[in-house]
């Protein structure tokens, strides 16, 4: 009876000791140390295991980082205080702690190459040239003895989009009209390539004459371009690859992302503002300034904005110099600043607050909720307007993301992108060489 108290006793005291243990702070610490970290060349990372004894950490690449200001490969650290982790340059190392040669933890660090941005901010104006033409409608053909619309007892649906017609690629809406009138007049049908989603299809579809003007008509409404204004979020004068908006562009009247064919970016001048309100985010008000010099073209428009190449370094930037990005882990909840046009196309910078960030491992839109602070962008705009989609945000001297979208009901709050995910979809890749981004290459 005595031993099984006994057992009892050491049982219950066991668990409670293993309680205490887990529960407390240098365990917690420990058991939250990261297993994997990634770094940018030239940043400072602070490590800590938080456990009140002197150990010993093993860097297993002492080129790639130095650790606590050494390059040596065993160092001796006080386990209570931070290690201070500082990149050389890009590549892999490991980093393991022990206590008396008894592992404690581990993680693996990969160095990623300097990567330097210019910020934007300035105004943009957008032209997209769609892929095709887009439907947004069906429309009745009156031929004087019924009315129907040819396109829809086709099988075309809104939201189709239409990029050939008798084996001919389309995008212009003249070219459709010039075509399907001269296959009216000799009363043949058109063979049509739409694609609808992920789904190629092959249509026919037999043209209408109007009896109003004796034209033939396909009895769809069709879109093949649109325009409009929005915010410059980076530049990288290495691949002169540029991301701007920070969302994609839909068709008004489908809600369908548009499929890029051709387009450009031009400069533009905010010539008023719509102050924001609560139900009604508010706008900029801008136009398309000196059209005939064209910025850069646009080869890409993905839920992170629009994508291309831009012929040179934008003018009227707010730094002078590159800034170096942060990854999206890195990025953390506190003050910021955004860099956006409120008047005519001076950059300007201003004061918010990243409310809450999400932590993301793979690309995701709504990355962190941002809210605006500085008190005299609440006076000219009320928050976030439409068209500052694409402002920088600018984080403890790093470009960190985009400003994506504004909350309707509250003006002065809305969603953030990071800009890792910008750069992979401009093709600019963080995980480069950094031989590859600091040779150019030289002609023969």
């Amino acid at each position: 009876m005595i031993r099984q108290n006994k057992r009892k006793w050491m049982g219950s005291l066991l668990l409670l000791i293993t309680a205490l243990v887990v529960s407390s702070t240098p365990f917690r610490d420990l058991s939250s140390f990261p297993r994997e970290l990634r770094l940018m060349e030239g940043s400072h990372e602070q490590l800590r295991v938080s456990v009140p004894v002197m150990g010993t950490l093993i860097n297993s690449n002492p080129d790639i980082l130095h650790v606590n200001g050494t390059e040596a490969r065993e160092v001796s650290v006080d386990l209570s205080r931070p290690m201070s982790v500082e990149p050389r340059r890009a590549g892999e190392a490991q980093l393991q702690v022990k206590w008396h040669n008894i592992p404690l933890t581990a993680v693996k660090v990969n160095v990623l190459p300097d990567l330097r941005l210019y910020p934007g901010g300035q105004s943009i104006g957008v032209k997209l040239q769609t892929a095709g033409v887009l439907v947004v409608g069906h429309h009745l053909v009156d031929d004087g003895k019924n009315k129907f619309s040819p396109g829809e007892q086709a099988g075309i649906h809104v939201g189709d989009m239409i990029i050939k017609m008798n084996d001919m690629y389309i995008n212009d809406m003249n070219d459709v009209k010039k075509l399907i009138n001269e296959t009216g007049k000799k009363n043949h049908s058109v063979q049509l390539l739409v694609v609808r989603g992920k789904e190629k299809l092959s249509l026919t579809l037999h043209p209408a004459k109007d009896k109003k003007d004796s034209e033939y008509r396909m009895g769809l409404y069709i879109r093949d371009s649109a325009a409009g204004v929005g915010t410059l979020t980076f530049y990288d004068p290495n691949s002169k690859a540029y991301g701007a908006l920070g969302h994609v562009i839909s068709d008004v009247d489908t809600g369908q992302a548009i499929v890029v064919g051709d387009g450009q970016i031009v400069q533009a001048s905010v010539t008023s503002i719509e102050k924001g309100q609560s139900g009604n985010p508010g706008e900029k008000f801008a136009r398309f300034y000196n059209e005939s010099e064209v910025l850069g073209n646009i080869t890409k428009n993905t839920p992170f904005g629009i994508f291309g190449k831009m012929k040179d370094e934008p003018k009227r930037s707010y730094y002078q110099e590159p800034l170096p990005i942060a990854l999206a882990e890195q990025v953390e909840e506190g003050p910021a600043k955004i860099l956006t046009v409120v008047e005519g196309q001076k950059v300007e910078e201003f004061d918010i607050e990243i409310a809450n960030v999400v932590k993301q491992h793979f690309p995701a839109t709504k990355g962190m909720i941002i809210k605006v602070t500085d008190k005299r962008l609440l006076e000219k705009t009320g928050g976030i307007v439409q068209g500052m989609s694409g402002s920088p945000i600018i984080q403890k001297g790093k470009i960190v993301g985009a400003v994506t979208h504004v909350f309707v009901n509250d003006p002065t709050s809305g969603y953030g992108c990071y800009i890792e995910w910008m750069l992979q979809d401009a093709g600019v890749n963080v995980r480069d060489t950094a031989e590859s981004r600091t040779h150019t290459p030289k002609a023969a």
